[in-house]
């Protein structure tokens, strides 16, 4: 029984980097020139998933299943890759 939880423990955090990933991939194409390249914007896309699900649960909006996820994800990506290139312009002055 315990190998089972295990199991689906691991697969939903693969899911969730999956969609994270899928996610950063996607917000990187929509501020095509704000991006940080393909790695940066799946660990930027994780990230972003939190902040989707936090920002959709304070408007009242809760999603289920996998594209709203990715929906979700990416617009929280946006949000992230919006803040993250404003923060790098700040430094460079």
């Amino acid at each position: 029984m315990a190998m089972g939880a295990g199991i689906g423990v691991v697969l939903t955090i693969f899911i969730i980097l999956v969609i994270g990933a899928v996610a950063g991939w996607l917000a990187g194409k929509i501020m095509e020139a704000h991006g940080f390249g393909f790695w940066a914007n799946a660990g930027l896309g994780i990230l972003g998933a939190l902040i989707g699900s936090f920002v959709f649960g304070l408007l009242g909006i809760y999603t289920f299943g996998l594209i709203a996820g990715i929906l979700k994800a990416t617009v929280g990506a946006v949000i992230v890759l919006a803040v993250a290139h404003w923060l790098r312009k700040q430094r460079a002055g």
